[in-house]
Order: structure tokens, then sequence, then C-alpha cells
């Protein structure tokens, strides 16, 4: 016997992305919290290798190379969420985030 499902939103939940804009509703803020997660993570294993090799200037500069480069990451996901925002207001696209 084979039964028949109906797909819907309620029970079929990649049935909610019908569009681009609710695709990047979606995933946008999932990719932005995953990229200050893994901003936080760098800074911590910088900050990590800063203070346990204090006498050694070849780590202390990777260090502060992994540092830095997770900042102007985090900078970037930052300005291009702003970015997508500024534009779904430009263009009058109802909902983005």
């Amino acid at each position: 016997m084979v039964y028949g499902l109906t797909i819907n939103e309620q029970n079929f939940a990649p049935a909610k992305i019908s569009s681009i804009s609710t695709f990047v509703n979606i995933f946008l803020p999932l990719l932005t919290a995953g990229a200050a997660l893994a901003c936080l993570i760098m800074a911590f294993y910088g900050a990590y290798l800063y203070l346990t090799n204090g006498d050694k200037p070849d780590v202390l500069k990777k260090a502060q190379g992994i540092i830095i480069y997770a900042f102007i990451g985090l900078i970037i996901v930052i300005s291009s969420f702003v970015a997508v925002q500024l534009l779904g207001k430009i263009f009058g696209i109802d909902k983005i985030i």
C-alpha cells in the first residue's frame, strides 16, 4: 500500500524556500552568526598563541596576524550584511531579515 503525502511548509521545511529572497532570509543570519563564531574562535586561538609564546617573536607575529585577520573578516561579513540590507531597501524587497 502506498500513502501519498502532501508537501507544504508545515511538514517539509525546504518548501518554505520559494524564491531567492526567501533563501537569503533563511541563510544570511545563519552565515553571519557562523562568521561571528569563527571570528571569536580565531581571536581566542590568536590570544592563546600570544599568551603562551611570549619569547618567540615569529609566533607572536603569527598570533597578531590571526587576530587581525579574524576581525578584518568579521568586518567584511558585517559590511556585506549591511549591503544586502541596503540593496533590499533600494529595490523595495519586502522582507530581508
